[in-house]
């Protein structure tokens, strides 16, 4: 399983950028698929590349996530509910392209 993190665009060249992570550390990030981004532009990254430029929001609730997932490896207590809300009392859904195909 890979996990996306979002990181925040502190520079910018044209095929990667210095990034701030969840942890405060700078990381080079590759833009290949993204192109290149002005910085306090968030970005969800995999494996070191950018594949997706999101908005802080998003950003925010993913760093959530994560830090509630942190605790619960720690053997801490997190509220699941709140870091998850997008998520509470939702149904999975197929995505368009294996949902079955009416003619």
């Amino acid at each position: 399983m890979c996990v996306g993190i979002p990181v925040q665009v502190l520079r910018s060249e044209e095929t990667r950028a210095l990034c701030r992570d969840r942890d405060g550390s700078d990381v080079w990030v590759d833009l290949l698929l993204v192109g290149e981004q002005p910085p306090g532009t968030w970005l969800m990254c995999f494996l070191g590349a950018a594949r997706e430029v999101i908005d802080a929001d998003t950003a925010q609730r993913t760093l959530a996530a994560l830090a509630a997932l942190d605790t619960l490896m720690a053997g801490g207590d997190a509220d699941l509910d709140a870091a998850f809300a997008d998520l509470v009392n939702r149904e999975p859904e197929l995505p368009d392209f294996l949902k079955p195909q009416t003619t």
